[in-house]
């Protein structure tokens, strides 16, 4: 049975107090701490003043990474399925000639 904790995150100078299973822990703290990098990057960038805007921008440029990285894996995994899709075609032509030369 899983049981939740609570684990403090630090973002953007404030602590958070968040509920997570134990085994999410590590997953949740790499979140946060890639969620404030992103903030304190926006933040020193100086066009985008106030934390919940800060948030949002970067909500925007995480969710843009999500969508770029999953289009790229999408093409890579359609680009791998016509590859085994043609060389299955190829032992079936073989097997197929093969089993012409092969009288019964």
């Amino acid at each position: 049975m899983t049981q939740s904790n609570t684990v403090t995150v630090h973002i953007l100078d404030k602590d958070y107090c968040i509920a997570c299973p134990a085994e999410e822990r590590s997953n949740l703290e790499s979140a946060a701490r890639y969620l404030d990098g992103k903030m304190r990057e926006i933040r020193s960038s100086g066009k985008v003043i106030g934390a919940d805007r800060i948030a949002v921008m970067a909500a925007l440029n995480i969710s843009h990474e999500l969508l770029h990285k999953q289009q790229h894996l999408e093409q890579h995994s359609n680009s791998t399925r016509d590859q085994v899709r043609h060389l299955l075609e190829r032992v079936d032509s073989a097997l197929a000639s093969d089993g012409d030369g092969q009288g019964g």
